[in-house]
């Protein structure tokens, strides 16, 4: 099986990821080897939501791979204020580039846009939906960190809204992994999403849900943790009553156990205190870095005869 596109981790198999992460570590430990591998390649950025690390991760890795980006700009900026369907920006820049980065903020908009190209498109975050490079850059940071199979980690903050959150538990089902969800009732992981994890690989999977992390916390090899997003909320009011209300600070990761891995894919606002950033727990700014090798390796996959595969 070839994937020619990204979209979902759903689609992703224990084989894909194993492959993807294993080329992102041989660029990580020498990142010379590729320098000029795909230079002349254009790697067209369409971010139609403000980003910081997708983005410029995804940047970085385009040119240490020897190649350059075109970049749409600000959705202001472009023909989508004169009217102009996704469809048509899509197929219109497909014709500039050898592969297409779509961050959008309505769900699905990766998956229909991917239908008009024929260049490999890779979601770069679509709404509440997925997010699946952020989470091979995670998997990347669990792996250095603590291995991915006998794990037992937490995921915790917002996972109703959180995309990266229902990335990253379906990719987990491929391994021997234990997930605890935490998070206030009224952010917890969508219903289709818990059943669907209990489906794959015949229930394996173990899923727990806590409104608590003291519940759980001691258990724990990982704990990934979310902000409560904002500009997801319909209502203000339901924002506010779940705002600060999951926080982790030095007093917190007292009864965590002392090899626990502390993760978020940030911007984090008040939910890890900055006291915790010196501790060993912490490792979401090395996870930030990871994204360089893994999309480094996901662009080389993508642009080599071959593509991801499990083959």
């Amino acid at each position: 099986m070839r994937h020619d596109h990204v979209i979902t981790s759903k689609h992703l198999s224990r084989a894909d990821v194993e492959t993807v992460l294993d080329r992102a570590a041989e660029i990580a430990a020498d990142p010379s080897a590729v320098a000029d591998r795909h230079a002349g390649a254009l790697l067209g950025l369409l971010f139609f939501e403000p980003s910081t690390r997708t983005k410029l991760s995804f940047e970085t890795a385009m040119k240490r791979l020897g190649g350059d980006v075109v970049d749409m700009g600000s959705v202001e900026s472009s023909s989508v204020t004169k009217g102009e369907t996704l469809a048509d920006t899509v197929r219109v820049i497909e014709g500039y580039t050898d592969a297409l980065v779509l961050r959008h903020p309505k769900e699905g908009a990766a998956t229909m846009a991917s239908e008009f190209v024929d260049v490999p498109l890779l979601n770069a975050g679509d709404g509440a939906g997925q997010h699946p490079t952020q989470t091979l850059l995670d998997l990347y940071t669990i792996r250095e960190n603590a291995g991915l199979d006998d794990l037992t980690i937490g995921i915790m903050g917002d996972l109703k809204y959180g995309r990266t959150v229902h990335s990253l538990a379906y990719a987990l089902s491929n391994f021997d992994t234990r997930q605890h969800f935490i998070s206030p009732e009224s952010l917890q992981l969508p219903r289709e999403v818990v059943y669907d994890l209990h489906q794959q690989q015949g229930g394996r999977t173990g899923i727990r849900e806590h409104q608590r992390l003291e519940a759980v916390l001691g258990d724990l090899d990982v704990l990934y943790v979310t902000r409560i997003q904002r500009e997801r909320f319909p209502d203000e009011s339901e924002y506010r009553k779940v705002a600060g209300e999951y926080q982790i600070d030095r007093e917190t990761l007292e009864a965590a156990s002392d090899d626990l891995t502390v993760m978020h894919p940030l911007p984090r606002v008040d939910e890890i205190a900055p006291e915790v950033d010196d501790t060993e727990y912490a490792a979401y700014f090395e996870q930030a870095h990871n994204g360089v090798p893994v999309r480094m390796a996901l662009l080389d996959l993508l642009l080599s005869e071959g593509g991801v595969s499990d083959e």
